[in-house]
């Protein structure tokens, strides 16, 4: 009952009054950038660096988000034939629910939960059990932006959870992102329960070099994009194919790749 009515109170509620709460939430994020990053890095291992540009990745989609005014508009055409005018709204759907994965603790949670809620949707959220502190932390600032008790709402666990989701009436969509098998798990599960499903599973990324690339710009961006996060992340570069004598320049590739430091991720220097 409780949840029921907080649904419709805040469905009720005005785009205004919801795009004034993105707009103090993305605020407090800034405020707390510092503090978010250093949770990341804890918990999940990567460079203080990552951590913040983690951060700064999802603070763009609630900077997003505080565009509702235009992203909820609806359509109208007059005269489409006679006597007939047609008209669309944009409505919630009402719960959502999101699943998230280890290796982005705010970037992905942020895709998720600030647009369903300035929609006028409640949700569900459900982050990784390996390192759930940065969306706690940003559920925090987005009650201390305003956001009504109820309206957003977390969850923790492995299997019985994600099930749980899966199964629950109330829940009308779920998005996911994370490996192939639990986003199929997911997908099918979901879509059996009648929900609107979008699993965004995981990637292999091939980078091919051609001989008239720039030398050193190519090695940079290779060691990059290979293993930077330690490689734990979609676009991580797994698979390179160098063409002609591109094939030379392999062991500076192996050179740059054993100059990196490897070491805890608030230490200055940490390459990985």
């Amino acid at each position: 009952w409780y949840q029921r009515r907080v649904r419709e109170t805040w469905r009720n509620t005005s785009v205004m009054t919801r795009q004034g709460i993105m707009f103090k939430f993305q605020h407090l994020i800034k405020e707390n950038m510092a503090e978010l990053g250093a949770n990341i890095t804890l918990e999940q291992g990567k460079t203080l660096a990552d951590a913040e540009g983690d951060v700064i990745r999802g603070l763009q989609i609630v900077e997003h988000a505080c565009s509702v005014t235009s992203l909820q508009m609806g359509e109208t055409m007059a005269g489409v034939t006679k006597d007939m005018d047609t008209y669309s709204f944009r409505e919630p759907l009402g719960v959502c629910a999101g699943i998230t994965p280890f290796n982005f603790p705010a970037m992905i949670p942020l895709w998720m939960f600030p647009l369903a809620n300035v929609c006028g949707n409640t949700y569900v959220l459900k982050p990784s059990e390996r390192d759930p502190g940065a969306a706690m932390m940003l559920a925090q600032l987005a009650m201390d932006a305003g956001l009504p008790k109820g309206v957003l709402n977390i969850i923790h666990g492995t299997h019985d959870s994600v099930n749980f989701i899966c199964d629950n009436p109330d829940i009308k969509a779920i998005s996911f992102v994370g490996s192939n098998q639990a986003g199929t798990h997911i997908y099918e599960r979901g879509s059996k329960n009648g929900k609107r499903v979008q699993s965004n599973m995981a990637a292999k990324n091939h980078g091919v070099i051609l001989p008239d690339a720039n030398k050193e710009n190519t090695l940079n961006q290779l060691c990059g994009a290979a293993f930077g996060a330690a490689g734990q992340r979609c676009m991580a570069l797994s698979v390179a194919v160098m063409v002609g004598e591109a094939r030379n320049w392999i062991p500076e590739l192996v050179e740059r790749a054993q100059k990196l430091k490897v070491t805890a991720g608030n230490q200055p220097g940490a390459d990985v």
